[in-house]
């Protein structure tokens, strides 16, 4: 049986592992997008924007809420997302007075460039691993990204 000093040091150790491969990972996946002008933000964005594809376009604040940012920095990632071409603001057909973002052709063509620079990304990280242990890891990381968030006190 395990005492709390270990498991506090286990728990310290782990989570220390898991911050340097969130770093390495955000390093990676930003050399792989770099050739396509975009940034991870804006790649969240987009991906964000085209799962309203087909449906009524999200509002700022819509993005905002989902992404758990300040509206001010979707309006940044917008901009830069606008002046690409990949995505357009226009206005709400019931509400003049709401901007709603669209996903243009160059966005979805973007978008598929991403998947594919997502993917080499996540090939370079997992390159070490057998296959055996990317199927374990993708059951660790389903229960971690599935556990219940513990309230705050």
């Amino acid at each position: 049986m395990s005492t709390a000093s270990e498991t506090d040091t286990t728990g310290g150790v782990l989570a220390e592992q898991l911050l340097r491969l969130t770093r390495r990972l955000h390093r990676i996946q930003k050399r792989h997008l770099e050739p396509l002008g975009i940034t991870p933000a804006q790649s969240r964005l987009l991906r964000l924007v085209s799962h309203y594809d087909g449906a009524e376009p999200p509002r700022m604040a819509d993005l905002a809420a989902r992404l758990e940012v300040v509206p001010r920095a979707v309006t940044t990632l917008v901009d830069g997302l606008e002046a690409a071409a990949c995505v357009r603001r226009a206005p709400d057909p019931a509400n003049r007075r709401v901007i709603r973002i669209e996903l243009t052709d160059t966005g979805r063509a973007t978008l598929r460039r991403l998947r594919n620079a997502r993917t080499d990304a996540a090939e370079e990280i997992l390159a070490p691993l057998t296959a055996e242990q990317r199927l374990v890891l993708g059951g660790l990381l389903d229960a971690l990204a599935d556990a219940p968030a513990e309230p705050h006190c």
